[in-house]
């Protein structure tokens, strides 16, 4: 009798603790509210693309909660640049921003805060920073994007079958310093092979005359759909997706392996509006921003949130890819740049 006692204590005691901390979370929500309506505004600074999310997520965020959303689209090095010049000025301008890669400069100058949401973020683990400077809002796969109207052959499911000789001159990639250009398949190759195998790799992958084009990887699709190259290296899968659904001819391949990464967003330090940037990642990784990005191609982390199309994401497609932690993209950076130059040139 005791005994049964004691655990009808334990189990009230555990859903008063509940309704204590749920009911301490709404308070701890109504308070950031109120204090982001009193900010006035957000400012976002983004490398999603404008129409086909940032802006929809923005007019929904602003009707949930009245505030109106800033926003201005980069590729990711032009976006670390500017919050990086924006420091060094002391005039910061962003309140949160989103990158595929944190850049270990972007923490040693401090603009990154230090903060977690603590709620709206049913997420696992692997999907937030341990050190707490970021979390993830959706995933990214890169693959080969191929013109459908130019490329009639069998298209290359392997590494090994980028070598092959019928797609010398075809090929295109990204030279910009990103996870989705050059330096980027280095990474994935290096991962997949080692540094021996893989150096020897590039040496004959060299040999397939690459067009290095400086624009981002969602612009280097687009020149694919124009037909000026019958495949992109390094394109976002989701993106050949949205552009199929358009009517353009193209469609991505199931690359083995494929190279995986997580978009991130963090709210800056020294934000103009903090607490307003705080709300805004809270709405991006609650459920209703999380089904924000699933309705429009996006990956979504959220595990109760499946993309549209399951065969975009490696675990629900059935093909392989490489995973690669955000704060891990940019390390050996340079050393891969320098291999860019001096073997693809």
């Amino acid at each position: 009798m005791a005994a049964q006692m004691l655990r009808r204590a334990s189990r009230l005691a555990m859903a008063a603790l509940a309704i204590t901390l749920a009911t301490s979370a709404r308070a701890d929500d109504e308070a950031l509210v109120r204090a982001a309506k009193q900010e006035g505004k957000v400012v976002w600074y983004s490398t999603l693309i404008i129409n086909q999310f940032v802006r929809p997520a923005a007019e929904a965020f602003q009707k949930k909660y009245g505030i109106p959303v800033d926003y201005v689209r980069s590729d990711g090095s032009g976006l670390v640049v500017r919050l990086l010049t924006e420091k060094r000025a002391g005039s910061v301008q962003a309140d949160v921003f989103d990158n595929t890669e944190v850049s270990a400069q972007l923490l040693k100058e401090n603009v990154i805060l230090k903060w977690l949401p603590e709620q709206n973020a049913a997420l696992p683990k692997e999907f937030y920073d341990p050190d707490g400077y970021w979390v993830a809002t959706n995933m990214y796969v890169l693959t080969p994007g191929v013109n459908t109207d130019l490329l009639k052959d069998a298209p290359p499911r392997t590494l090994d079958e980028l070598l092959d000789p019928k797609w010398k001159g075809r090929m295109a990639w990204s030279s910009v310093s990103r996870s989705s250009g050059a330096p980027g398949f280095l990474k994935l190759v290096f991962a997949e092979m080692g540094r021996e195998r893989g150096m020897d790799y590039l040496h004959k992958l060299a040999g397939q005359n690459i067009t290095g084009v400086a624009v981002s990887a969602r612009q280097l699709l687009d020149q694919v759909i124009a037909g000026e190259y019958a495949i992109g290296l390094q394109t976002y899968n989701n993106h050949s997706l949205i552009s199929a659904k358009a009517g353009a001819p193209v469609k991505w391949i199931p690359l083995e392996p494929a190279m995986a990464l997580y978009n991130t967003i963090s709210v800056t330090t020294g934000a103009p509006h903090p607490n307003a940037g705080k709300l805004l990642v809270s709405f991006l990784i609650s459920t209703e921003g999380q089904k924000l990005f699933r309705d429009a191609d996006y990956l979504p982390v959220a595990p109760g949130v499946p993309p549209l199309d399951p065969s975009l994401r490696p675990d629900t497609g059935k093909f392989r890819a490489r995973v690669f932690d955000p704060a891990e993209l940019d390390t050996d950076l340079p050393e891969r740049q320098k291999i860019v130059r001096e073997i693809f040139r």
